[in-house]
């Protein structure tokens, strides 16, 4: 049995986090689907940008558009919907089959309107009704000015995909907006029956530490960190005011591991991976990471309940001089800034696209 199947088997969602027109016109996700067991997908400003400007799939559908009038983010939104809702008929039998559980695929706000809680939740409400599928996530960053937006888009009955989550106080603080947003329907007489998931983000704390601590610590931060988390969230799914929400049939909030292809080429391929398996969670991977794992991955064991040593591995951060509160916050922070420039990248590809094909000098 190959080890996608052993992970699904174990209960943790693979999802590929990649999305391209070619994907899914020469049937590779449907092959993915069907050999690799992947249930979903995300997405971002940077997938997005990489495949229409190095490729002509969307050269056709770009210039239908312009000639529409349409342009800018109104253009990207209406070829990224194309593809996302095509990606989602693909999971709907997933989706149907889990009772809602899996089969998502993902859409990211904005970030210019990373600041305004009002226009995000509207911009959120108004991308989820296009698309029109119940296996649509609109995502939305887990910081300070985004956790708002979480809530209320949450209480408006929009499923949201959590993102840019780094550290367990991040991650709390998002799973309690969800929490919030859930309440405000209950005692509205709502169903809270929504849809989330919390992405954390785990190699990108490796590849900020590897030159600043002994070889001995290289490559154990992210796992570490994730253990914290999976702690944190079972913690959560356990306590009183989570159990008081499901008997009103409200569902978890899924942990997602994000970020998990292998950043130093000195580890293993699938590092986090293998270190990373626990039911009920899910695990979004690039698409090398996803083919390495389905030749040569391996399913030994879960991840502990109680977060299994990462507390000793964090204080052995925190010996090496490694301050995990800022750091967590600075790559919060770096990730916000390198999802503005390439969002900032996708525009001017699709601007330059529009010219070309228009011939314009």
């Amino acid at each position: 049995m190959k080890a996608t199947q052993q992970l699904h088997d174990l209960g943790q969602s693979l999802w590929l986090d990649n999305i391209t027109r070619d994907l899914l016109d020469n049937g590779t996700l449907k092959r993915y689907i069907d050999d690799l067991s992947v249930t979903g997908l995300t997405s971002n400003p940077t997938i997005f940008e990489h495949a229409i400007s190095k490729s002509g799939s969307y050269d056709a559908e770009i210039r239908r558009l312009m000639q529409t009038g349409i342009s800018g983010e109104d253009l990207f939104f209406e070829l990224a919907l194309q593809d996302l809702t095509r990606a989602a008929d693909l999971f709907g039998s997933v989706h149907e089959r889990t009772a809602g559980v899996d089969g998502f695929v993902s859409l990211e706000l904005s970030p210019l309107l990373a600041y305004d809680t009002k226009k995000s939740v509207s911009a959120a409400k108004f991308l989820h009704e296009k698309g029109n599928r119940p296996n649509l996530f609109i995502k939305i960053p887990g910081t300070s000015n985004g956790v708002t937006a979480i809530e209320e888009s949450i209480a408006s009955g929009i499923a949201i995909n959590v993102t840019l989550l780094f550290s367990r106080e991040q991650y709390v603080a998002s799973a309690e907006a969800y929490v919030r947003g859930l309440e405000r329907r209950v005692a509205a007489g709502l169903s809270p029956d929504v849809r989330s998931v919390a992405s954390v983000f785990l190699s990108r704390w490796d590849g900020a530490t590897i030159d600043k601590v002994p070889d001995a610590l290289h490559d154990k931060l992210g796992i570490a960190v994730g253990q914290q988390v999976y702690k944190a969230y079972r913690d959560m799914l356990e306590s009183d005011l989570w159990q008081r929400l499901a008997n009103f049939g409200a569902r978890p909030q899924r942990l997602l591991f994000a970020s998990t292809g292998t950043k130093d080429p000195k580890a293993s391929d699938v590092l986090y991976i293998n270190a990373l398996a626990a039911p009920n969670t899910i695990n979004t991977m690039p698409e090398k990471t996803l083919l390495a794992f389905g030749e040569h991955g391996h399913v030994t064991g879960t991840l502990p309940r109680d977060g299994g040593d990462s507390e000793r591995t964090l204080a052995d951060f925190r010996k090496a001089g490694i301050d995990l509160d800022k750091l967590a916050a600075d790559l919060q922070s770096q990730g916000a800034k390198v999802f503005d420039e390439s969002w900032s990248k996708l525009l001017d590809a699709i601007k330059a696209k529009g010219k070309e094909l228009q011939g314009v000098a």
